[in-house]
Formats: structure tokens, C-alpha cells, sequence
């Protein structure tokens, strides 16, 4: 058994890696001196669907569209918490000792979820329909 540093075990990670990062930069840079370059009024001028851009790009954007942001956060970090408890679901008796607690539980956590989507209902986040959604 040969006797060599330990960092050695990672000499085909980093060759990897070194591979990787040139093989990219080399990409860019072919092209870069391989392709043409012909700019034109209409190559350096903003592109929005086809249609001529009006008004400014610094704009601003309602609420509305962080708290549907937040919200589709807070729902999918809900589903990243129950697929766990799902996969479990049936081996929790054995582990916690208790019949229910498992379901229990999730039913908590998602009571507590369903409190929070009654709240912003209520509060109108989810009413595009008129301005009284902002908080």
C-alpha cells in the first residue's frame, strides 16, 4: 500500500474542476474571436417581445407581486417539509412510540399554514381585482 498525503484523494476532484473552468473559458474566448461582430442600432437596442420598448425599464412593481412571491416561498417550503413525513408516514409509530403523533403533527403544521393563507385572503394579498391587497 503506497503511502501518500491524504489531500492527494482529491487530485481528481480538482482536475475536474480545472477541466470545467477551461473548458468554459475556452468556449467564450472561441467564440468570442471565432464569431462575427456586426453591431447595429437595432442588435445594441433593448428587445421587449418584439414590440418597441416604451417608457422606462426602472419602473416600479407593485407589492403584490413580493407578498405572491413570499407566498409561493412559504408553499414551497411547506411541500419540502411534508414529503419527508410522507415517505416516514408509516414507520412513525415505531420511532416516536405513539400511534398518532405523526399525524397529529402534520395536522398542526398545517393548521398553522392554513391560518396564515385564511390571513392574507382576508387581508386581500391575493385580490388583484382593486388596490386594497397592499399592506
Amino acid at each position: 500500500m503506497a503511502s501518500y498525503p491524504y489531500i492527494w484523494n482529491y487530485l481528481t476532484l480538482v482536475l475536474q474542476i480545472i477541466v470545467a473552468i477551461g473548458m468554459a473559458v475556452g468556449m467564450v474566448a472561441a467564440s468570442f474571436f471565432i464569431g462575427k461582430h456586426k453591431n447595429s442600432r437595432t442588435k445594441l437596442g433593448p428587445y421587449e417581445c418584439g414590440m418597441d420598448p416604451i417608457g422606462d425599464a426602472r419602473g416600479r412593481f407593485s407589492v403584490r407581486f413580493y407578498m405572491v412571491a413570499m407566498l409561493f416561498i412559504l408553499f414551497d417550503v411547506e411541500a419540502v417539509f411534508m414529503l419527508p413525513w410522507a415517505v416516514i408516514f408509516r414507520r412513525l409509530p415505531a420511532i416516536t412510540g405513539q400511534a398518532m403523533f405523526g399525524f397529529w403533527e402534520m395536522f398542526l403544521y398545517i393548521a398553522f399554514v392554513a391560518v396564515g393563507l385564511f390571513y392574507v385572503w382576508k387581508k386581500g394579498v391575493l385580490n388583484w381585482s382593486d388596490d386594497k391587497g397592499d399592506l
